[in-house]
């Protein structure tokens, strides 16, 4: 079952009102979305999402709640291309929850995990042509370096590549995850489970999804309207840093204007960061997945 992480705080966050018109970037299988709606009876929520089985799900969920809803089975990427088509030009709040949700890690099939054997996939949307099998069995070991090292912090990058090219090819999870044991020390394994960053790092290069979030991310703050908020709930340091370095740039004063006695209005930022949260000591006993959640916000404030 799949527990939403920080619910209670990035509800809280978004300051929702009764005719609140909102996006949740992230539907999953709707522990978010449903809360919003409940909260927003004559506004509207749009939910993207481009898993299949998860929009079946939700679906039914938040039929149950209300009709104001729309679900658009799209990759967040496509953020205003999609709500333009809609008429929708500008919203009060937007939500991302970045975690890969626990059906899609819990649904071996799906090719996520490192604890149970499928093929290896690991596609977001099932319709795209490149997955994980492709990206091990087919990337030169240059590449694969690469990826390991940049989207998994991954300090033995190079003899795990190594060890890719020497057992080609790959075709299961559990296979890739044994190549993996055998190319790391033994003191390695003892710390944390050593696929856990090249599983992660795999994924990420599959679904493209720093370059996905940070253009979602662009398109957000545009579409806020005066008083709305963007709020942000990060799983691993990339996309935190990502999420933090474009709040900081959009909210900060130009250094050259710092020693004006007064900024001109046009020159002030039009957003101010709220804060970050992390989970509390109970969400963090309950639910293992919170463990490395942050959840940032900022508001349109002219």
């Amino acid at each position: 079952m799949h527990v939403s992480v920080l619910l209670n705080e990035s509800i809280e966050s978004l300051n929702l009102k009764e005719d609140s018109v909102i996006v949740d970037c992230t539907l999953g299988y709707a522990g978010h979305s449903s809360e919003i709606l409940k909260r927003i009876k004559k506004g509207y929520l749009y939910a993207f999402d481009q898993d299949s089985e998860a929009i079946k799900e939700a679906n039914k969920k938040l039929n149950e709640i209300g009709s104001n809803y729309k679900i658009i089975n799209s990759n967040f990427a496509n953020l205003k291309e999609e709500l333009n088509k809609l008429n929708v030009s500008e919203v009060d709040g937007i939500l991302y929850d970045l975690g890969v949700s626990s059906p899609q890690l819990d649904e071996k099939e799906r090719g996520f995990s490192f604890h149970q054997d499928a093929r290896l996939d690991m596609r977001m949307n099932q319709n795209q042509e490149l997955d994980a099998y492709y990206v091990v069995n087919n990337y030169e070991e240059k590449d694969l370096v690469n990826i390991f090292r940049k989207y998994g912090e991954e300090k033995y990058a190079v003899s795990i590549a190594k060890g890719i090219i020497k057992n080609r090819p790959i075709e299961t999870t559990l296979e890739l995850t044994e190549v993996i044991k055998e190319n790391v020390p033994f003191s390695y394994k003892k710390e944390k489970h050593p696929a856990r960053k090249v599983f992660q790092a795999i994924r990420i290069e599959v679904n493209d999804e720093l370059n996905v979030f940070e253009s979602s991310l662009r398109q957000a703050l545009e579409l806020i309207k005066v008083g709305g908020r963007v709020s942000v709930i990060t799983f691993h340091s990339l996309e935190d840093k990502i999420c933090k370095n474009i709040f900081n740039e959009v909210s900060k004063i130009d250094d050259s204007l710092k020693k004006l006695p007064v900024i001109p209005l046009e020159y002030q930022p039009k957003y101010k960061i709220i804060g970050s949260i992390t989970p509390k000591e109970e969400e963090l006993n309950n639910n293992n997945r919170s463990r490395s959640a942050k959840l940032r916000i900022i508001e349109r404030v002219r």
